[in-house]
């Protein structure tokens, strides 16, 4: 069956002529069954499945027309049937969700960089900046002490300085600072000159600690390597300048007031240790002085050594006369007076010798023997000189650390003065403006997803 102006048509109903032939269409005929033991005939070409023929009396393609099955072959099945495809999505309608959105973008980005851009270029004050950079410098020479030949290391004397430009880096934002250039300068009406500038002034109280907030915002410290630079903001460069300079000031009084408690503090050590070496010299003299009283020697080192040389020279006698006895009793007849008087005088010597040796293990005045007097005085002997040794280090320590306090030996040395400004760097408005955008739009950007990922889990 075919479909012809909307209408079926069986195809043995008798189909209508062909305006383009000028005749009725032939129908197809079926072939004739072919036996099995015969080879398949050629397909006659009505057979062939006929392609869709345009209808021009229906204004269109005409259906494609029942192809007979050949034979021997199996009949084609049709394909099953699709599933209904859904109708398509209805057009995207403004919701008020959508108006929620967009207003929100007003009201969080939009609406503040325009109030920030009308407080930025209508109602904030310039601001001018002034600039200065110092560090801590330290002279170091050769004192007496060194020239003296290193005494100074007998009594382990030693110089040390700390850090002096960390000391500085924590004074310059501490509250003492603030305390001080605020009584000398006024910092509270410096900052607070603008009145219609509620954001670049200062609105605080009168507390220290609404003051040290404020200066933590106008005064910047950059520490760098031993290096201090400061960054002083005002709103007129004269007083971002004088600022400056009072900062200069405190700490070169700071820098002084520790090179004055050093100095103290070197001249008061050195002066204990001489004071200490002192009176040790004192002690091993007056020792000395009554051990000489106590035996009544003044040396009994010296003493013994005498004895020792006339023990010495009797011995040496001794020998003279011994040999002198040799040659005369070798030349000399037995009863030669030669002789005798010769051994005479060996004996003498050898009872003086022998009573000078006694001598040395004999008793002093107190009853101590003079071995262990001897001990005892040189016992005494060391410690005075050690004393002395002392002493003489002491002093020249002491010399050397009041050389060292008759001079400054650190100070403030600046490499960039305080500088007067001649136009305005705050507030930086071309890099306030796209800061309070980006974050604007951040913080929009993450309420809205946030928004839509609560919805989503409903």
């Amino acid at each position: 069956m075919t479909v012809q102006n909307d209408k079926p048509v069986h195809a043995d109903a008798p189909r209508p002529a062909n305006p383009a032939q000028g005749g009725p269409v032939p129908l197809p005929t079926q072939p004739k069954p072919v036996p099995a033991s015969q080879p398949p005939a050629a397909k006659p070409a009505a057979a062939q499945p006929a392609a869709a023929q345009p209808n021009p009396a229906a204004g269109g393609t005409a259906a494609p027309r029942p192809v007979p099955a050949a034979p021997g072959r199996p009949v084609p099945q049709m394909p099953p049937p699709q599933a209904p495809v859904k109708p398509a999505a209805s057009t995207a309608r403004l919701k008020p969700r959508h108006l929620g959105v967009a207003a929100s973008f007003v009201l969080i980005v939009l609406l503040p960089i325009l109030v920030s851009t009308w407080y930025l270029y209508a109602r904030a004050e310039d601001q001018y900046a002034s600039y200065m950079g110092f560090t801590v410098r330290s002279e170091s020479g050769v004192s007496p002490s060194e020239l003296l030949g290193g005494l100074t290391s007998l009594v382990g004397s030693t110089s040390s300085t700390g850090n002096d430009t960390d000391i500085l880096y924590k004074f310059i934002q501490s509250h003492d600072l603030v305390q001080r250039i605020d009584d000398r300068l006024d910092l509270r009406a410096i900052w607070s000159k603008p009145e219609n500038d509620p954001v670049f002034a200062y609105t605080g109280n009168n507390s220290l600690e609404d003051l040290l907030s404020e200066w933590e915002r106008k005064v910047r410290v950059y520490y760098d390597e031993g290096m201090i630079d400061l960054r002083v903001v005002a709103f007129d460069p004269k007083d971002a300048q004088a600022i400056t300079q009072a900062i200069y000031d405190e700490s070169t009084i700071l820098v002084n007031e520790l090179n004055a408690v050093a100095r103290e503090d070197a001249l008061r050590y050195a002066r204990n240790d001489l004071d200490q070496a002192l009176e040790r010299l004192r002690s091993a003299r007056q020792a000395m002085t009554e051990f000489r009283n106590r035996h009544q020697l003044v040396d009994p080192a010296a003493d013994v050594a005498g004895q020792a040389g006339v023990v010495s020279t009797l011995q040496a006698q001794l020998a003279e006369q011994l040999v002198a006895l040799g040659l005369l009793q070798a030349n000399a007849q037995e009863n030669d007076p030669r002789i005798e008087q010769t051994q005479l005088r060996v004996d003498v010597i050898r009872e003086q010798i022998a009573a000078e040796r006694q001598k040395f293990g004999s008793e002093t005045a107190t009853g101590e023997a003079l071995s262990e007097v001897v001990g005892q005085f040189e016992s005494l002997m060391v410690d005075r000189e050690f004393a002395e040794q002392t002493y003489v280090a002491s002093l020249a320590a002491y010399d050397a650390a009041r050389a060292e306090a008759a001079r400054q030996t650190r100070y403030l040395a600046a490499y960039v003065k305080p500088t007067l400004a001649e136009d305005s760097e705050f507030p930086k408005r071309m890099k306030l403006l796209p800061l309070i955008g980006g974050f604007l739009l951040l913080i929009w950007i993450v309420g809205i997803l946030t928004y839509y990922s609560l919805r989503d889990r409903r």
